[in-house]
């Protein structure tokens, strides 16, 4: 008996679905600008890099915290565990609630800072956004466009160079590093909150203009 093809499994590079996965994985690059820039080394995004940082932690390197990437992968795992009763698969509504959440963390930044407490909070409020977001896009099954990763989509490149997939395979990356390099600018001339709104307009503007 075959096994059915993901929702997402034949979608084209121009295809609505591609695009808005592109520009959520500029949004990735901002967020994690800013969570590992400005909140304590922690990836809000990445997961496997928030494993790592632990083990750094605990081995007693300088600069990273056990608190901080424990918080995000606790909100990380909430999120994602929330995806399949708040959206069902569905990327609209994923997004609305990714915008909102961006939006509450930037609100955080403006008004208090990004110091002590207030800084796991804001870490949890981004987590929580990209679990919501990474099991929904999961549930897609878009090939190569997981928005928040890139080592299966550089393996790939690399591997199989002259697959139909190749030119969405760079554009992943490079949609990344377009999500990055402002965020980075912005946190390091203490902006971050401004970043995190571009963050959440980029996502609900995806949101507008996506139909599915």
């Amino acid at each position: 008996m075959s096994t059915p093809k993901a929702v997402g499994a034949d979608t084209a590079d121009g295809d609505p679905l591609a695009l808005a996965l592109f520009g959520l994985t500029v949004v990735s690059g901002l967020i994690d600008a800013v969570s590992y820039l400005g909140l304590g080394h922690v990836f809000a995004a990445n997961m496997t890099g928030n494993v790592v940082v632990i083990g750094f932690a605990l081995a007693g390197a300088p600069g990273f915290s056990v608190i901080g990437s424990t918080t995000a992968l606790a909100a990380f795992l909430l999120g994602a565990a929330l995806a399949g009763r708040l959206t069902a698969g569905r990327l609209r509504p994923a997004l609305a609630a990714e915008s909102a959440l961006h939006l509450v963390a930037a609100a955080v930044l403006f008004a208090a800072g990004r110091d002590g407490a207030v800084q796991y909070g804001v870490i949890a409020l981004l987590a929580l956004a990209m679990g919501l977001r990474n099991a929904t896009v999961r549930s897609l099954g878009v090939p190569d466009l997981t928005t928040t990763v890139l080592t299966m989509t550089l393996t790939g490149l690399a591997a199989e160079p002259r697959s139909p997939r190749r030119r969405r395979r760079v554009l992943a990356a490079l949609t990344m590093i377009a999500g990055v390099v402002p965020g980075s600018v912005l946190v390091l001339h203490d902006q971050a909150g401004w970043a995190l709104l571009a963050a959440a307009a980029l996502t609900a503007a995806t949101a507008a203009l996506y139909r599915g």
